[in-house]
């Protein structure tokens, strides 16, 4: 691409040509993107483990702001030094799921746990797949 400078943001490749605003894609909080200039962008001020970097490669997020890059992070802490229930007696409500309706509906966490994407457009998808 003409004119383009590729830079990589959450380990993800971008083509940007200056500093934009943007919309978190999981909060919607407005933030400003220094990705032409990563040192100074307001995501180098979080720092996140090789497990959230993981994670972050496998999900469709863009840039995310501060707040959203911490919890994710503590997520992803979370998940690794817990066990992913397997059986439905496992499974706690208000930390793994909560009842709409009289549904099942799975937190950001139980996905995070879960380690993948269902594809299923879950409403508290982990992987920005809303």
């Amino acid at each position: 691409m003409t004119g383009c400078i590729f830079i990589a943001c959450h380990f993800k490749f971008f083509c940007l040509k200056k500093h934009e605003e943007k919309y978190c894609p999981r909060c919607k909080a407005v933030f400003e993107c220094k990705v032409g200039d990563i040192v100074n962008c307001q995501c180098g001020a979080v720092t996140i483990s090789d497990e959230t970097k993981r994670f972050l490669q496998k999900t469709r997020y863009d840039c995310l702001c501060n707040n959203c890059l911490r919890q994710i992070n503590e997520m992803v802490k979370f998940s690794h030094q817990h066990s992913f229930p397997l059986q439905k007696e496992l499974l706690v409500e208000g930390l793994h799921y909560t009842m709409e309706k009289g549904l099942f509906v799975f937190t950001e966490l139980y996905h995070i746990q879960r380690g993948a994407c269902c594809g299923n457009n879950c409403k508290h998808c982990a992987y920005g797949y809303q």
